[in-house]
């Protein structure tokens, strides 16, 4: 894990890094917030900046916001900066550390940050294989396309493989293709020289330079644009990138891990990704099987869940009953294993036994998920239900049906905003266009979990 810590407050933070790096964490340290700043351009990525409370955090994170740097910042001060750590917390850092520094609190802090939510629990002989093909390439430097639906474990697995390669002491980078504008894509993977663009206010190290000797992963690399897909390809092929607005060729060294939910060769085929690029990418595929078909993995992902959930929410650990069990191997979990961890939270909270049973086991409306359904007939149930979409849509603009259709098939897939652009036969960018929109007019918009809320910003 990589920490940035910012200020000097009379040297305790040097006791804070010595603790950090006692850790496990390899540490930077820098006296202001456009040190900082400068250190993260240049492509010295962090995982977590732990920033002195002196500093002024919330024009830090507007500054990160401004130029898509994405990295949690922690606040720090003396115990008596109470109105400091409020002020901190209110413009967006995410948890205060009171100093002098307690080496448990850091230990707790690193440990949230680093891997605990990509550990890869599984016992299926389905997965069992495909862990040892895994563990067969890792130490390569072949390129791997990772595919399966959505919520199958992909960038867990993309990690997994980064841990088991020759290249586990150099950076893991992540970009998420889909989550980054179109126009901003290329300034975030290859990096920027100052005023190469409006915006451009300093140099800007991208993720290849900053993943150099290490591994790079495009995540969801179907949504990328194709004129992008030409210049990533030659950065492959070639080993080196062009930084927007540069006037030379930047060497890089780095091994390729790639993410679809998507069957990338038949999108080739359409012509809406580069046949090339997929070649280029599909040196070995590990496709991920969806949690249906791997029930060992239910259960042992279920106790898993459960007792992390259990800790979090300070509650005992509670087993679960046998009739439990049987449900959630039976059950089809669409959204694989996110749609299993998010029951198992729920469960965890709503169980009032000695045991988490079926009872605790419920959608995010806490309706329960082994309701039977009417009791009527096949074909009844379709004539009624096509009856009532039929009279539903009568006296509607398309609009309001396209928004319900939209908000309906994301509550569905409990916020995940990739699994439902599937769904609905769209990109994950015309979704995210939509969801702003209806956010903007006022209209409560499904988050990942399954809650709702409006955004304000």
């Amino acid at each position: 894990m990589r920490l940035l810590i910012v200020g000097t407050l009379n040297g305790q933070l040097s006791t804070a890094t010595k603790m950090a790096m006692a850790k496990g964490a390899r540490v930077t340290h820098t006296e202001t917030a456009d040190q900082a700043l400068d250190t993260l351009r240049a492509g010295r990525g962090a995982d977590l900046l732990m920033v002195d409370v002196g500093c002024d955090i919330a024009a830090l994170i507007a500054q990160l916001q401004d130029e898509h740097i994405c990295v949690p910042v922690v606040a720090c001060g003396v115990d008596t900066d109470a109105r400091a750590a409020v002020n901190a917390i209110r413009a967006g850092a995410k948890e205060y550390i009171p100093l002098p520094p307690d080496a448990e609190l850091i230990a707790a802090v690193l440990s949230a940050v680093a891997d605990d939510g990509h550990a890869f629990v599984f016992k299926d002989p389905k997965m069992v294989e495909m862990i040892r093909l895994a563990d067969q390439v890792a130490p390569s430097d072949a390129s791997i396309l990772i595919t399966g639906e959505s919520g199958t474990g992909k960038e867990v697995m993309a990690r997994y493989l980064h841990r088991k390669s020759l290249r586990r002491d150099k950076p893991f980078i992540s970009v998420n293709c889909a989550a980054i504008p179109e126009n901003l894509l290329e300034s975030e993977l290859f990096g920027h020289e100052k005023g190469a663009f409006t915006g451009a206010v300093a140099r800007r190290i991208g993720k290849f330079e900053e993943a150099d000797g290490g591994t790079l992963l495009l995540d969801e690399i179907s949504e990328m644009d194709l004129r992008l897909q030409a210049k990533l390809l030659r950065a492959i092929q070639e080993r080196e990138i062009d930084r927007v607005g540069g006037k030379a060729p930047v060497k890089v060294n780095i091994r390729i891990l790639a993410t679809s939910n998507r069957d990338l060769q038949a999108e080739a085929r359409a012509g809406r990704f580069r046949e090339d690029l997929f070649y280029r990418l599909n040196v070995v595929n590990l496709k991920l099987p969806p949690l249906r078909e791997r029930p060992a993995d239910i259960l042992a992902l279920t106790e898993h869940f459960a007792e992390r959930y259990a800790k979090a929410n300070g509650l005992p650990v509670k087993p679960l009953s046998l009739e439990a069990r049987r449900f959630l191997t039976r059950h089809q979990w669409s959204g694989n294993v996110r749609e299993l961890e998010n029951t198992l939270h729920r469960a965890v909270l709503l169980s009032t036994g000695p045991e988490i049973d079926v009872e605790a086991i419920r959608l995010p409306d806490g309706s329960r998920l082994d309701e039977p359904a009417p009791s009527l007939g096949i074909a009844q149930k379709a004539a009624a239900a096509a009856d009532a979409a039929t009279r539903s849509f009568v006296g509607r603009t398309v609009a309001e049906v396209e928004q319900d259709l939209i908000l309906q098939t994301l509550n569905h897939c409990l916020g995940n905003r990739t699994h439902a652009a599937n769904i609905l036969g769209i990109s994950i960018r015309t979704l995210r266009n939509k969801l702003k929109e209806y956010s903007e007019s006022g209209i409560a918009v499904p988050v990942p979990g399954g809650e709702a809320r409006l955004n304000f910003g």
